[in-house]
């Protein structure tokens, strides 16, 4: 059964802007689903029509078979939902945070004690339960959103950017919890990053938006053989590499891409240890410094540079969000 159906979906913002240009897309029930993509491309616009917030201009959009538009209502029963933005209240405990929301999701009141505890239990939670949140660090925050999230133990969760802004440690927590309750319970996962590392290591799937259109889809396995051979790294600093530069490259036959990240240029070949000397001697010719060579195989950071054209940024919603969290635990 599909968990996610979406079809030719559009959504136009001011009546300019195409946060969504035609998106088609299918996620099977139980997959952890990964969007990608740059700020702006319309990973949150897709998840709020999903999450029935917005509504589309046109196309489709259904949640296990139910209308987006004209069934929100049976969605949101089946659906948790996690935004970028906070989510809980600072001012009160953990569990009155989690009593909350299990009103608000209807959780009979005789069931609302086992419900809380088990969600607190499941996100490491059960120590602190009782403190106030503004106690709490900014991963334990995070684990306490997806708490709420997951009261109702729904058939699918929308996972906005679910570990924005938190160290590495922290992430991984939470990815620990959400793993071991889609495992226990099916729960199908849709959420969106600007970490590659979430996508690679949790995803079942991956799709990479930009501009408002899905450009590549599959496996973390599949993006990477999509990109092919081997990654020549080229660092160069400030240096500017001329676009004739780059064509003379793309034009040997050892070579399937050239792309510019940062401060390196990145050549895509079949074989690396055939096609380096060659390379350089175009660079050396054309008087690019280079200050250091590696080679690697394809990461999905080559991948969404090949498909979308850029490097994947955190921006500024993620310097937005540390700070959030840092003035909260500073009380």
């Amino acid at each position: 059964m599909l968990a996610v159906e979406v079809k030719d979906l559009v959504k136009t913002y001011d009546g300019t802007v195409r946060a969504l240009d035609g998106v088609d897309l299918n996620i099977d029930a139980g997959k952890v689903f990964a969007l990608l993509g740059p700020n702006g491309a319309g990973k949150t616009t897709l998840i709020r029509i999903l999450t029935t917030q917005l509504r589309p201009d046109s196309g489709e959009a259904h949640v296990f078979g139910l209308d987006a538009v004209r069934e929100g209502a049976e969605i949101r029963k089946i659906a948790g939902y996690v935004p970028q933005e906070m989510s809980v209240w600072t001012d009160i405990s953990g569990f009155e945070n989690l009593l909350i929301y299990a009103k608000i999701y209807g959780v009979p009141s005789n069931e609302r004690r086992d419900v809380i505890e088990g969600a607190l239990e499941t996100m490491g939670l059960s120590e602190v339960a009782n403190n106030l949140v503004k106690t709490y660090s900014g991963g334990m925050i995070r684990r306490l959103e997806v708490a709420c999230a997951m009261l109702t133990k729904p058939k699918i969760m929308f996972l906005d950017e679910p570990t924005i802004g938190l160290d590495p440690s922290a992430r991984k927590a939470v990815w620990e919890r959400l793993t071991s309750f889609r495992s226990e319970y099916g729960t199908t996962v849709f959420f969106n990053t600007h970490y590659m590392d979430e996508a690679d290591l949790y995803s079942d799937e991956i799709a990479i938006i930009n501009r408002g259109k899905i450009v590549k889809i599959g496996t973390a396995e599949e993006l990477k053989h999509s990109v092919g051979g081997e990654v020549i790294q080229f660092t160069v600093g400030d240096y500017t590499v001329a676009e004739d530069v780059l064509d003379r490259i793309r034009g040997m036959s050892l070579v399937k891409d050239t792309m510019i990240r940062n401060s390196d240029l990145i050549v895509i070949v079949e074989d690396a240890e055939t096609a380096l000397p060659s390379v350089m001697q175009v660079l050396r010719s054309e008087g690019v410094p280079v200050t250091k060579i590696s080679t690697t195989k394809p990461t999905l950071d080559d991948v969404f540079l090949k498909y979308a054209g850029t490097g994947l940024e955190a921006g500024t919603n993620i310097w937005d969000v540390r700070q959030v969290r840092r003035r909260i635990v500073r009380g």
